[in-house]
């Protein structure tokens, strides 16, 4: 993490981002947590956040070009330390953030314990540059970087966000629990998070690229997100992919398409 890492959608944003980041430690990899202080540090930053970049759902092999793909998601934590007080745990310190003085109700202490992994925004935008979430593609051969693209459709906090009225900002992709799928010429994946698609409902799409080379072949509408890797299989010579999807305000269930016969 680094002050090259901050949002820049404007100069504004980007020098109150750097005035935000003055209260908290940053670094290279293996930084590590620092004792939460109100005044200052109250964490370490931890970029791509606690939840990690690649995250549980994995990424998926073509052994016909030796290619892996990854989804991956960027966001920023703070990881701060407090001292314990014997109750919780034995250890000396565990996660949390100091809390300002003056909001410190009395007998509460002025520490939280377990605040320490929280997300840090600017004003309701992430802090750091997009993408927040992308699939790059790997050639295991040569150990090298094929391809890398914004994966997931600009939130609506940042497509309608009043300070970037007026800006035209590319995709940024949207970070979620997400797999891919590798066929023999698609890379197949949905999206994570809501956002308003172009019918004007709340929902997430399904998206093709060509695996040789990231660009987008076509999308399908979702009701919501996905979360988890999608399948595919065979039956009576049609082919089907199933997601599952879900989210805040949509129940959790399987849904799955058919491919068109053309």
């Amino acid at each position: 993490m680094s002050l090259d890492d901050l949002v820049d959608f404007t100069p504004e944003l980007k020098a109150e981002g750097i005035k935000l980041a003055a209260r908290y430690k940053i670094g290279p990899l293996f930084t590590p947590p620092v004792v939460s202080k109100w005044e200052g540090p109250l964490g370490t930053f931890m970029l791509p956040s606690t939840t990690g970049g690649a995250n549980w759902p994995g990424g998926s092999f073509d052994p016909e070009r030796k290619m892996l793909y990854v989804y991956s998601a960027t966001g920023i934590s703070s990881i701060g330390l407090i001292p314990s007080d014997g109750k919780l745990s034995d250890m000396n310190y565990l996660m949390g953030r100091a809390r300002d003085p003056k909001e410190a109700t009395a007998g509460a202490g002025q520490a939280g314990v377990g605040e320490g992994g929280s997300n840090v925004t600017l004003h309701d935008l992430q802090l750091v540059k997009p993408p927040y979430g992308r699939i790059t593609a790997f050639d295991l051969n040569r150990g090298e970087i094929v391809w890398q693209i914004a994966h997931g459709e600009t939130p609506d906090n940042v497509r309608d966000h009043p300070a970037l009225k007026g800006l035209s900002i590319p995709r940024t992709g949207r970070a979620g629990r997400v797999g891919t799928l590798v066929t023999k010429t698609l890379l197949i994946a949905g999206e994570g998070g809501f956002f308003t698609l172009p019918s004007g409902q709340r929902g997430a799409m399904l998206r093709a690229y060509d695996k040789a080379t990231g660009q987008e072949l076509g999308a399908v509408a979702m009701p919501a997100p996905v979360t988890g890797a999608p399948m595919t299989y065979l039956m009576n010579g049609k082919q089907y992919i199933v997601v599952a999807i879900g989210g805040a305000g949509y129940s959790s269930e399987l849904i799955a398409f058919r491919l068109r016969d053309d």
